[in-house]
């Protein structure tokens, strides 16, 4: 046997399927002589491919499969592998491994499918004998040998020529049959993409289907969308108009709010200046209540100097009628004049009610107007708006006109003889100097910084909301 331990590639093969032609052995001997080393010599044809599994193998003539060898070695591959030129080749066998009788043998390649590519002429292990060396036959034989050689070797070239022809039959065979394998498995791999493509046809018109129901459904969507953004945008526009007449309504009523603040302000002040002119007219009628007592003191004193002087002389009672009479006159004319000043204090008392009504009704109506603005801003969700300045009024102007300018014209006059500070209604000398009462009155005042306008030390909490407008004009 071998002396690899791997056993070569075998097969079931008949011998009718094997192709012995495309390995042809070389210089067969009739017998080799056992206890020696055999080299087996063979020509790998153009028709045959040499492959790494292929193997050289001595089989006992009468053998069927190629299980039937006796030993083998593998077959080295050529070092020129083309496949359109022969290559010789040689494989040396062990005289361990040969058969020992004197059967017949022949030498088989067999490629690594199992299948002979090629076979020997039979051969013996045997030992050369004179017989083999020295055979004596007659002319008679010798011509009879010679026409069997002839016919013999016409016959094989016959079937030289014959199997040459079964062999380019067989190839042809084999290509057709190779090319009958290719279009079959061409065949197959088509019927097998074919199916393939169907099923990815069939995968891909479910994917199609599915894809233009959820474009139907997107298209769907992308048209509510439409018409939600439509809805939207009308409810934006509207919202928008709404929001532009609340602001519009907003300025006007700040404005409203502006002008009412103004009003009230100048209110304010006008309350103010009543209420000093009240108490000045207060002090005059005091002054006047006291001038009436010691006018009727004067008039009792005249009383007892006429009592006095009844008994005077008619000159002395004409004198002093007349007096009596001018003194009665300038009673008569101060008591007028004190009626005239108690009418001016009821005509002065019902404008200032009128005035506090109204001045009432004003700051209803600020108030009003002010929480109808939150509400309209909270509404529309605008954040408020930074309160605008509130202007200070302009000296000694008033919104209804001075109600009292005739009255405090003619208080002026009235009061021009006597200097008395309006704050205080302390009472000046006539001879004290104008600078000195001037700074008097100051104390009492506190001057704005910004507009030079002048208000009462008394009224501190009126003078610093002043202030505060000037800080946010």
């Amino acid at each position: 046997m071998d002396e690899t331990s791997d056993e070569p590639p075998t097969s079931a093969v008949l011998l009718d399927n094997c192709h012995f032609s495309q390995v042809v052995f070389n210089n067969v001997e009739k017998f080799y002589i056992p206890g020696g080393d055999v080299t087996c010599y063979y020509t790998l044809t153009q028709n045959i491919v040499p492959r790494g599994k292929d193997w050289v193998g001595i089989f006992r003539v009468g053998w069927k499969t190629t299980r039937e060898y006796y030993t083998f070695m593998w077959a080295p591959l050529p070092s020129d592998a083309r496949s359109d030129t022969a290559v010789q080749q040689q494989i040396r066998f062990k005289a361990y491994y040969l058969p020992k009788d004197d059967e017949y043998y022949q030498f088989c390649y067999v490629d690594q499918d199992g299948v002979v590519r090629g076979a020997s002429v039979p051969f013996q292990f045997r030992a050369e004998t004179e017989d083999d060396i020295l055979v004596v036959t007659t002319q008679g034989e010798v011509e009879e040998i010679e026409l069997q050689n002839r016919n013999l070797h016409k016959e094989n070239e016959e079937l030289k020529a014959s199997c040459a022809s079964f062999q380019k039959q067989n190839i042809d065979l084999q290509e057709e049959l190779n090319k009958t394998q290719e279009l079959q498995n061409s065949l197959e791999s088509l019927r097998c993409n074919t199916e393939k493509l169907e099923l990815e046809l069939n995968s891909l018109k479910k994917e199609n289907k599915h894809l233009k129901e959820l474009d139907d459904c997107r298209e769907a969507e992308l048209h509510q969308l439409k018409e939600q953004i439509q809805n939207v945008t009308s409810d934006k526009e509207r919202l928008e108009t709404r929001l532009k007449t609340a602001l519009d309504r907003m300025d006007q009523l700040q404005s409203q709010v502006l002008n009412y603040e103004k009003e009230v302000e100048n209110l304010s002040h006008m309350d103010r200046d009543k209420t000093e002119q009240l108490e000045s007219l207060k002090e005059e009628n005091r002054q006047l209540c006291v001038t009436r007592t010691q006018q009727k003191e004067q008039n009792k004193k005249l009383g007892h100097c006429m009592e006095y002087l009844k008994g005077s002389k008619a000159k002395q009672s004409l004198c002093l009628s007349r007096c009596l009479q001018n003194g009665q006159q300038q009673n008569r004319d101060l008591m007028k004049e004190l009626e005239e000043q108690k009418r001016l204090f009821q005509i002065l008392q019902a404008k200032k009610n009128e005035a506090d009504e109204e001045n009432q009704k004003l700051r209803e109506e600020n108030d009003r107007l002010l929480r109808h603005i939150s509400q309209e801003v909270s509404s529309f969700s605008v954040v408020s708006q930074a309160q605008a300045p509130i202007p200070a009024p302009e000296v000694g102007g008033l919104l209804f006109g001075n109600l009292y300018s005739d009255f405090i014209c003619n208080y002026f006059v009235l009061q021009a003889s006597i200097r008395k500070c309006p704050i205080c209604n302390e009472v000046f000398p006539e001879d004290i100097e104008t600078s000195q009462y001037e700074v008097h009155v100051q104390s009492h005042l506190l001057e704005c910084p910004l507009c030079s306008e002048t208000f009462e030390k008394s009224n501190k909490q009126v003078f610093d909301d002043h202030i505060f407008c000037h800080g946010l004009e």
